[in-house]
């Protein structure tokens, strides 16, 4: 292998850094610290296209929301399947 095959390999591997993985991972943080602040009264949407407001916070381990879809009707969600936060309710003022 001749030295400007390494230098071209590794130039390659430099802009798929770039590119794709580093983007991906800023993606992956932003959505954690979106996951980490979930509070009640959020009103978000799932991947599989549900919107409601977050009724409880379950804190218990099950990483699980109580999400209200209609007056009444309460289902649980997993806390990863949440794609996006429309409306952020503000902290209560103490």
């Amino acid at each position: 292998m001749r030295p400007a095959d390494l230098i071209m390999l590794l130039l390659i591997f430099a802009i798929m850094y770039f590119l794709l993985i580093r983007p991906q991972q800023k993606k992956l943080k932003e959505h954690a610290a979106m996951i980490e602040g979930l509070r009640r009264g959020d009103q978000i949407i799932t991947q599989g296209g549900l919107v409601g407001k977050i009724v409880k916070v379950k804190e218990d381990g099950t990483n699980e929301v109580e999400v209200e879809i209609a007056k009444g009707v309460n289902v649980r969600v997993v806390k990863s399947t949440i794609a996006t936060v429309m409306n952020k309710t503000e902290p209560a003022k103490t």
